[in-house]
């Protein structure tokens, strides 16, 4: 049986127990982590904690939404047993009726036929990491191999215990000019980086060059056998002496041939995409849904804001 619990009833040992058994469980789902990405949430849970699906909450206008946090690329149902589609159908079918808005991004486990829901697709990229090193290396594209070359001329040097803040600031003085986000995300993203650390989950590599500036930073958490690079930040040095070729290579190097997946968390950029693949990495695809049951004009502004939102580049 499926319940729905709100945040101060939910057992978050239990809850916390079912992510760490589960075929599919991800970092994402853990209490700790959904407190900080996105402070209020519930939960869908069946019989005891046997199978869990978080729903982030929100309020705008007086009206309840549930949404996809920041930081948070898959959450869907995460089970301790076989995941069947009707199973996850049961699921979104318990989403209480007072969620008047949803919008969120399932799992690679979860692909569920319902037509209740708008359906879209998003994006991972995949390297398993079984292999031994020089196997996985020789699946590098050639560009990819023509860049690490490069890289390995360059007298750049890895640090394994960089400051998380620091890494945050040198995205927010080159790509972060880009992009839309706000201080409260950049505090999500540091008080998350900070506690991974601290749960020793998380590892903050920087990459250095010869002149022992930063040029290169990336954020890994390591939960359930899959590496997720959550965030990174370069300058223009990086991007000349392929500083990132340089800082994912070793990585790979030295975790090549254990029962660890790399999750590059994908990318709408062809660019970006393409570097991801330049490693050997598999593209993966996971659902999106959104229901809007909101009411009149408030129903028709938040069409708006998503048909808008969806033809971001981002």
């Amino acid at each position: 049986m499926i319940k729905y619990i709100t945040n101060s009833d939910i057992d978050k040992s239990k809850w916390d127990s079912c992510i760490r058994s589960s075929v599919n469980g991800m970092i994402y789902a853990y209490s700790w982590y959904l407190d900080i990405a996105c402070g209020n949430w519930d939960g869908l849970v069946e019989d005891d904690y046997k199978s869990v699906m978080p729903l982030p909450r929100g309020e705008k206008y007086g009206f309840l939404y549930t949404y996809q946090p920041p930081f948070s690329q898959q959450h869907g149902v995460f089970s301790t047993s076989k995941i069947t589609d009707e199973k996850v159908k049961e699921f979104l079918r318990a989403i209480p009726a007072k969620y008047k808005y949803v919008e969120l991004s399932l799992n690679t486990f979860n692909r569920p036929k319902d037509d209740s829901f708008e359906t879209g697709e998003g994006v991972t990229h995949l390297l398993d990491l079984i292999s031994p090193y020089d196997t996985l290396q020789s699946n590098y594209s050639t560009q990819t191999k023509r860049n690490l070359k490069k890289a390995l001329s360059g007298s750049l040097a890895i640090a394994k215990a960089v400051s998380p803040k620091k890494v945050i600031d040198l995205f927010k003085a080159n790509r972060g000019k880009d992009y839309a986000i706000t201080s409260g995300q950049y505090n999500i993203v540091n008080t998350l980086m900070q506690t991974c650390i601290k749960k020793g989950l998380g590892q903050c590599w920087g990459v250095y060059t010869k002149d022992k500036e930063l040029c290169a930073g990336a954020f890994l958490v390591e939960s359930n056998r899959r590496t997720i690079f959550l965030f990174s930040g370069t300058n223009k040095k990086a991007f000349d002496t392929h500083a990132m070729t340089f800082l994912i290579n070793r990585y790979i190097e030295e975790n090549a041939q254990q029962n660890l997946t790399f999750d590059f968390e994908g990318s709408s950029d062809p660019d970006v995409a393409r570097f991801y693949k330049g490693f050997g990495a598999k593209e993966v695809h996971y659902l999106k849904i959104r229901k809007n049951n909101l009411p009149g004009p408030v129903k028709w502004l938040k069409e708006m804001q998503f048909k808008k939102k969806s033809g971001s580049s981002k």
